[in-house]
């Protein structure tokens, strides 16, 4: 026999709770999705590209999710967290396993469908965690700052250049005119 066969309920639950109140400790943002319409394989398909975008996907009863947030101190109502509820996870990138998830809901005609979400303690309603999806992700925001900051030196190179340009055409013209 494993160990969880010789466990009784309460220590499952009791377990479950631990293992969400690491997550939620660990969680640099965590988005609650309505997943109510997917396939199976399909939400294993969403589980995989979850982890590939650093975070994780996680079902589990809405009672232990209130248990393991109450426990690491997150503001939560009771009507927030009803029906079939996932939580996404976001361990490395806060942002990239949100954006997994609209990005899911676009191709499958919205679903899932978030319902809110935390970003660090701030309790995101879901006006507040669309936005968020909607960020780009940290590499075209650093590829925006690099051209930001690269735009002056062009501008600088072309103005000095174009002074050489000038005087090369002046040159020209002044050798034309010795010539005729």
């Amino acid at each position: 026999m494993d160990k969880k066969a010789k466990l009784s309920a309460k220590d499952i639950k009791i377990e479950t709770v631990q293992s969400l109140d690491d997550k939620v400790s660990r969680a640099k943002t965590m988005a609650f999705v309505n997943y109510q319409g997917l396939t199976v394989n399909q939400i294993s398909q969403l589980r995989d590209k979850i982890k590939t975008a650093g975070g994780e996907m996680v079902v589990a009863k809405n009672t232990l999710m209130s248990r393991a947030l109450s426990t690491n101190h997150y503001a939560l109502s009771t009507k927030d967290l009803i029906g079939p509820t996932a939580t996404v996870f976001s361990y490395e990138d806060e942002i990239a396993p949100i954006r997994t998830i609209a990005d899911t809901a676009k191709t499958l005609g919205g679903i899932p469908k978030f319902k809110f979400g935390f970003f660090g303690r701030d309790l995101l309603d879901l006006a507040g965690i669309e936005k968020l999806a909607k960020i780009p992700s940290r590499g075209e925001l650093q590829a925006k700052v690099v051209s930001v900051l690269a735009s002056p030196l062009y501008g600088i190179v072309n103005v000095l250049q174009a002074n050489i340009r000038n005087l090369a055409v002046v040159l020209n013209q002044i050798a034309k005119k010795g010539t005729n």
